[in-house]
C-alpha cells in the first residue's frame, strides 16, 4: 500500500527547476515489483510535456510550490542589486550556476540571470552557458508571472529594466586577494584573461555539467504512453 506523504494537490502550480513551471494534473498510483507507488503527473506548458514524478522524490528534485508575491518581488529587486564578480573560468562558472538551478529557489534563479547577463556584456557566453541562461530566465519569468498574476510580457520588461536601468551603472564588488599568497595561485591579470580565452574556445569539448532532465522523472508525450521506469 502506498504511504508517501502527498505535499501537492491536483491543479496546483509547481516549479520543477530542471523542467519549468508546471501543473499537477493527477496523482496516480502504479504497481511496481509488488509495491504500490504514488506519482505526481505534471504538465509543463512551456515544453508541452507530461512528466511522472515519484511522490517521494519531489524534495530531492527541488520541486516546490510557486512562491508568494512578496518573495517574487524580492527576486526582481535582487536582479538590480550590486553583485560579486563571477569567475572567468566558464566551465567552473557553468557548474556553479547549474548547481544553483538544481537547488531551484527563486533567489538562486534570479542570481543566475543577473550574473550571466552581465558576464555576457563582457564576453559572449559559450553555447552551453547561453542555454543555461535562457532556461533560468524563462523559469524566472514564468514563476514571477504566476506569483504576481501579471502577463509574461510585463515580467520580461520588469526584468530587463532591472538588468539595464536607464542611466545606472552596476557596481561589481572587487575581489579581495591576499598579497602574501604565491603568484602561482593568483596569476597576472593578463594570464587570467588569456586562460579565459582558451577556456571559451574549447567550450564544446566539456560542458562541466548536464542540464537535461533528471533520472528520477519520466517524460511522456501523452498519457497513453506512461511507463514506469523510476523504480530506482
Amino acid at each position: 500500500m502506498a504511504t508517501d506523504i502527498i505535499r501537492f494537490k491536483i491543479n496546483q502550480e509547481v516549479v520543477y527547476p530542471s523542467q519549468g513551471v508546471g501543473k499537477i494534473t493527477e496523482i496516480r498510483t502504479k504497481k511496481f515489483k509488488d509495491e504500490e507507488l504514488q506519482y505526481y503527473v505534471i504538465y509543463v506548458e512551456v515544453t508541452d510535456m507530461v512528466i511522472m514524478v515519484p511522490v517521494d522524490k519531489v524534495e530531492e528534485l527541488g520541486i516546490r510550490p510557486i512562491v508568494q508575491a512578496e518573495e517574487a518581488q524580492a527576486a526582481l529587486e535582487l536582479i538590480g542589486e550590486d553583485f560579486e564578480p563571477i569567475t572567468s573560468d566558464w566551465k567552473l562558472r557553468y557548474q556553479m550556476n547549474l548547481d544553483l538551478l538544481k537547488k531551484g529557489t527563486v533567489a538562486d534563479i534570479a542570481t543566475i540571470v543577473r550574473s550571466l547577463y552581465h558576464r555576457s556584456k563582457v564576453k559572449e557566453l559559450p553555447v552551453q552557458e547561453r542555454k543555461l541562461y535562457d532556461s533560468a530566465k524563462k523559469l524566472l519569468e514564468d514563476e514571477i508571472s504566476y506569483a504576481l498574476g501579471i502577463p509574461i510580457k510585463e515580467v520580461e520588461a520588469m526584468i530587463h529594466a532591472r538588468l539595464e536601468p536607464a542611466g545606472v551603472i552596476h557596481t561589481v564588488k572587487p575581489r579581495v586577494v591576499d598579497d602574501f599568497l604565491d603568484d602561482e595561485e593568483f596569476p597576472e591579470e593578463t594570464e587570467s584573461a588569456k586562460d579565459d580565452d582558451e577556456d571559451d574556445d574549447d567550450e564544446d569539448e566539456d560542458t562541466g555539467g548536464d542540464d537535461s532532465g533528471d533520472d528520477n522523472d519520466i517524460a511522456l508525450d501523452d498519457d497513453d504512453d506512461m511507463d514506469d521506469d523510476s523504480g530506482e
